[in-house]
């Protein structure tokens, strides 16, 4: 069945007006007046308008020739099979430009960055669109009244932040990502059941702050969130023997949710995970938490005491299968580019650095030349230069990029690095 998606300004019994999907295999609430941001008129400019900001030619040459190019059988660069932009993420994009479309006139409003990628969120910004937080904030909740847009970026909104925004009567474009929600879902049931949920992740990042909130929002969940496999052996060996409450409650500062409590807390417990974290390392936290209820409980009982659902985002474990697959092929060097605030960016970084010479840019730009690089440094959380990066004679370097990073500024990477060698460009885009 093929479902017709559209926004509707929808009043509900609160007084708040909200712009929310209707399914159109369904019947529509009453008296809902329809704003249909997928029209074919608006999605036909808006698909032309993201193209001219986003595709790339070459890129799509490589996919449809193995995912490769050389010259001169000197430098050969080889493509990840899956990378760049997902579903959700277009998805979101398309929203934000329609957006725009259907209001040319009104105030629009972001909450953040639509998705990690700096040179995407430029380009809502120079579409109008203010944002309510960040490095570029450009306008605040204060200024918001009601009947305002505000467009909810890709990694959804915490409960209170939404709450806020509905009693000022603003309007909202809902860019969320289904897989998030889908991780809510689980937390929402884990909390009806008063299981508190273990949420594997980054208690900072905003797809966290958003998941964590679905815990509570029913007023008697709770949740912690764990980062590292460090931190989930400290939570398991509490669990198991216990131990001193206030110095738990101080290690996890910031990660767990108001009136926590470890000692009652940690009886039942719910695995759930911000959706761009390694699959692998999930399941391993997964796996030590329900080993640790096991022998706390025993196996008769662990089912009372724990659950787990996958909720990896699948184009997140696409392309970390296939640079998997990738770095299986002789290659001298890896370059991954996204965002440096991407989280599913930096475990692609984190998979090459343990492998080989792995740097993480943002942009072309940060290949100055063939002898220095600047690149990010997750260890240190800062760019730094790197000398003699890209080797002499015969190379073969990898590519990869996050799911947030648009297809041209892969194609600018991949023509920087034959401009360094003195590659003409005719000679790399050539069938």
């Amino acid at each position: 069945m093929v479902k017709l998606i559209c926004f509707a300004a929808t009043h509900s019994t609160s007084g708040f007006n909200v712009l929310t999907y209707f399914d159109m295999t369904q019947p529509a609430p009453q008296n809902a007046p329809k704003i249909n941001l997928r029209r074919p008129d608006i999605m036909e400019v808006v698909q032309a308008q993201v193209l001219s900001h986003y595709r790339s030619e070459l890129v799509e040459r490589m996919r449809a020739k193995g995912q490769v190019v050389s010259a001169n059988g000197d430098l050969t660069i080889k493509l990840a099979k899956e990378f760049g932009f997902c579903y959700g993420v277009e998805r979101a994009i398309d929203l934000a430009y329609a957006a725009r479309k259907v209001f040319p006139d009104r105030a629009l409003y972001i909450l953040g960055e639509i998705i990690h990628n700096p040179e995407v969120n430029d380009q809502i910004r120079d579409m109008g669109i203010k944002f309510l937080s960040g490095k570029e904030k450009s306008a605040s909740l204060d200024d918001l009244k009601e009947g305002d847009v505000v467009i909810i970026p890709a990694f959804g909104a915490e409960v209170s932040l939404m709450d806020k925004l509905k009693a000022k009567g603003c309007q909202f474009v809902d860019t969320t990502c289904g897989d998030v929600m889908s991780v809510w879902k689980r937390v929402r049931q884990y909390a009806s059941e008063s299981v508190t949920s273990i949420i594997h992740g980054k208690a900072w990042h905003e797809e966290t702050k958003a998941t964590s909130s679905r815990a509570t929002a029913q007023g008697r969940g709770h949740y912690l969130v764990v980062f590292t496999l460090a931190e989930t052996d400290y939570v398991c060996d509490y669990i198991v023997n216990g131990g001193n409450k206030q110095e738990f409650l101080e290690k996890f500062k910031g990660a767990y949710s108001p009136g926590f409590d470890p000692d009652q807390h940690l009886q039942a417990l719910g695995v759930a995970n911000q959706t761009t974290m390694l699959r692998g390392e999930t399941e391993d936290v997964q796996r030590r938490l329900r080993a640790a209820m096991v022998r706390r409980y025993g196996p008769d009982d662990v089912t009372r005491h724990f659950r787990f659902f996958d909720t990896i985002c699948g184009a997140t474990q696409d392309r970390q299968d296939a640079l998997q697959k990738l770095l299986q092929e002789p290659l001298d060097l890896l370059l991954v580019i996204g965002g440096y605030n991407s989280s599913n960016t930096s475990h692609l970084a984190e998979m090459g650095e343990s492998k080989l010479p792995t740097y993480f840019i943002k942009n072309a730009a940060k290949m100055v030349s063939d002898e220095l690089i600047v690149h990010y440094n997750q260890h240190l959380q800062k760019e730094i230069e790197t000398a003699n990066w890209l080797p002499s004679g015969r190379v073969t370097i990898g590519i990869t990029a996050g799911a947030s990073c648009p297809n041209n500024l892969i194609e600018d990477t991949i023509k920087r690095l034959f401009v360094l060698r003195n590659v003409p460009l005719q000679e790399v885009l050539r069938d």
